[in-house]
């Protein structure tokens, strides 16, 4: 299947120093993926196309559906069928449809209860209740130990991957790092959250859950849902480029996460759990 522009080209009209002029621009490319659980409809989640494998497995994830690979059936794309997660994890970065189904090997390790419709500015927007999010969390063990220095290139690095932003200014990045700041993977997605269910369900399909030696740095934001998402995967210091919400920080000392903001040039925040962070 034909793999879809994640910045198309567009013609627009440019006003600039009282001068109006044609150009040409790049825009962030925004679909609906329609989710379903075995063979029912599940949820409809804007997003930009690709690793969108990883993006349902990471959602699932996240909400408590899955808890491992091994939860996985198979994963049906339009009509091809991939029949264990070894297989899908080959395709996953060369199918991109708009309907995935995860058929599951047995029942689903918790009753999902998102809405039908998710938009790409918030990952708990169909949520029954914040409650019902938070109920299967438990509190990152202490450690590891992380060098503060090491943030600020964190987010050099993060910038310098991010392709198709440089193109467009329209997405958001999730990038995670080891404690030494070497780089693991980087996606980007429209959606904040949606980029971080991408990574998430790389580890998940790679094995590599829980990431208790893991940095995750988000280009936007650290919104309840971002620290949700990255508890779950057991991620021990979140730090975000914008700012937390109160609900953010609230959850994050509750849990025992390292919760950066502002992490801008040699400066930055620190809103929770600080004793991760080295001190001279």
């Amino acid at each position: 299947m034909a793999s879809r522009p994640t910045a198309p080209q567009v013609h627009i009209q440019r006003w600039q120093s009282g001068v109006w002029a044609e150009a040409p621009d790049a825009v962030a490319t925004e679909e609906p993926l329609q989710l379903m659980l075995d063979g029912k409809d599940l949820s409809v989640v804007m997003r930009t196309p690709g690793d969108d494998i990883a993006l349902a497995l990471g959602l699932l994830f996240a909400e408590g559906v899955i808890r491992s690979r091994d939860d996985i059936g198979s994963i049906e794309i339009s009509a091809e069928a991939h029949e264990d997660s070894g297989v899908v994890r080959v395709n996953a970065s060369l199918v991109e449809s708009n309907r995935i189904d995860v058929r599951l090997r047995g029942a689903p390790r918790r009753r999902q209860e998102r809405s039908m419709l998710s938009s790409s500015a918030c990952g708990v927007c169909g949520a029954v209740m914040i409650e019902d999010l938070r109920r299967d969390l438990s509190p990152l063990a202490d450690g590891p130990r992380v060098d503060p220095a090491l943030l600020a290139p964190m987010v050099d690095r993060l910038r310098s991957a991010q392709g198709v932003f440089e193109k467009t200014g329209g997405l958001h990045a999730a990038g995670l790092f080891d404690v030494a700041g070497v780089p693991l993977a980087v996606r980007e997605d429209i959606g904040r959250h949606n980029a971080v269910d991408k990574l998430v369900g790389g580890l998940l399909l790679d094995g590599g859950l829980p990431a208790s030696q893991c940095v995750l740095v988000v280009s936007g934001r650290a919104g309840y849902e971002i620290v949700q998402k990255s508890i779950t995967a057991g991620i021990p210091v979140l730090a975000a480029v914008g700012a937390p919400s109160s609900l953010a920080v609230s959850l994050a000392r509750e849990f025992n996460q390292t919760l950066v903001g502002f992490l801008r040039g040699d400066r930055f925040n620190v809103y929770a759990a600080p004793s991760r962070l080295q001190t001279a």
